[in-house]
């Protein structure tokens, strides 16, 4: 999915001849630079009728920007200055930003490559998301199901969270039939589901040729209803709590969809991460996943669930969880991943035929990323997965080990269940992203 930003590039009249040609060379060193994730359209002089752009570029800011705030406000759109021939800003800038910023107007002024790329993706992601971006969501009846008692209790099945995401970012969920698109598996060939997956080379481990399969044929009809739709960013399914429409998972079609179109995942049913997961990804370009959290502080309630007797030993166990979902760390897709196989389910849940992925980000740091039911504030948590721990026959047989700073925050701060895990310290880059969707940072 090749999301661009159309940068508007202004220059103001006070520039004189010396000025104009630097900003002229500037602005072809940035289209050089940045052209793998913005389009700069046509420059304008500041106070002109802007046409149709997701957000402004500065190649070049002088002394008139102190005097022209009211005009570049009324733009209303994000700004980024990009005036260094390393494109990156000037440090004589920063006084401009910084007066720019105390009239409201939402400049970024990056001071590497790396973080200009994230500002440029956010924008052209939230300027996606309000053209309809399209999240298709697999499910017949939310909240009900295999584990009703703890389904009931999770926002993203309410109409008002729909709503709110809906007319918060402009993107457009489709609902559809997860019993429908079973039975449609059901009815594919073995041959043809050979046929397909020929070429895929997929790392098995104990998987039976039927379960296989199955797996294969979820992904054929669920691409045949994401082909039918056109234009699906992502998609999801309530696979576990409506397990019984289907005698598999679909943890392979979410990979091979993924793979092959760009299209990005959510279990469970969950729009709120399947937006979190949109966002993160397309903005930073770095792998991203969701695993259930379970912190050592919530004691019994954790183990209890995960089926094991105990946490493993650690010095400061109180700044420790375990990542853990379906039985193993959970689901990425496997480009992301240092190790990832496909083996016979875990869960009691789901059908004796189904399968999961077992895979594994590499041990190191990484941050914990969520946007909040409210839709306004999103939380980075920074972390490092430390180890990989085991229970055999447990509903935790690969789990990560996670650690963080204040056990006892996170606590008072977690919004789900639900974490979203990112690769690598990516705070700086988070806050300039939250920055751009105008999200209120909690960072931990």
């Amino acid at each position: 999915m090749m999301l661009k930003a159309r940068m508007l590039p202004l220059y103001f009249s006070a520039a004189n001849e010396r000025e104009r040609g630097e900003f002229s060379r500037q602005l072809e060193t940035l289209k050089a630079m940045y052209s793998d994730v913005a389009t700069f359209l046509e420059p304008i002089c500041v106070g002109e009728p802007a046409p149709a752009a997701d957000g402004v570029v500065f190649p070049q800011l002088i002394g008139a920007a102190f005097s022209e705030s009211e005009r570049l406000k009324a733009y209303n759109l994000p700004m980024v200055v990009l005036t260094s021939r390393f494109g990156t800003v000037e440090m004589w800038d920063w006084e401009i930003v910084t007066f720019l910023r105390e009239k409201g107007i939402n400049i970024f002024s990056p001071y590497s490559i790396e973080l200009a790329k994230v500002v440029l993706r956010s924008v052209a992601v939230k300027s996606a998301m309000g053209k309809r971006a399209k999240f298709l969501m697999l499910q017949d009846s939310p909240g009900e199901g295999m584990q009703a008692y703890i389904f009931k209790r999770f926002y993203w099945w309410e109409d008002e969270c729909t709503r709110r995401l809906q007319n918060a970012f402009g993107v457009d969920l489709v609902y559809a039939s997860y019993r429908e698109v079973n039975d449609r598996a059901r009815t594919i060939t073995d041959q043809h589901a050979r046929t397909v997956s020929a070429d895929w080379d997929i790392e098995q481990d104990g998987l039976s040729e039927t379960a296989y399969l199955s797996a294969v044929k979820l992904y054929i009809a669920i691409k045949e209803r994401i082909d039918s739709l056109g234009g699906v960013a992502g998609v999801g399914a309530n696979c576990l709590n409506e397990s019984f429409h289907s005698d598999t998972t679909p943890c392979l079609a979410w990979n091979m969809l993924f793979e092959h179109e760009d299209v990005i995942f959510a279990c469970e049913g969950d729009t709120l991460t399947m937006l979190s997961t949109f966002i993160l990804y397309h903005s930073l370009k770095v792998p991203v996943m969701m695993t259930n959290l379970y912190p050592f502080l919530v004691g019994m309630a954790a183990l209890a669930h995960e089926k094991i007797d105990k946490f493993p030993d650690v010095e400061d166990p109180d700044q420790h969880a375990l990542g853990v979902h379906c039985g193993y760390f959970g689901f990425a897709p496997r480009s992301f991943c240092s190790r990832w196989v496909m083996r016979p389910k875990a869960l009691e849940i789901v059908s004796d035929n189904a399968s999961v992925i077992d895979c594994e980000f590499p041990r190191g740091p990484v941050t914990l990323a969520k946007i909040y039911p409210d839709l306004r504030r999103f939380s980075i948590i920074e972390a490092q997965i430390e180890d990989y721990v085991r229970y055999p026959g447990s509903d935790c047989r690969n789990g990560a080990l996670i650690r963080y700073q204040d056990g006892h925050r996170v606590m008072d701060s977690l919004c789900s269940h639900h974490a979203l895990i990112v690769q690598g310290n990516q705070k700086p880059a988070l806050l300039q992203m939250a920055k751009v969707f105008g999200f209120e940072a909690n960072v931990i």
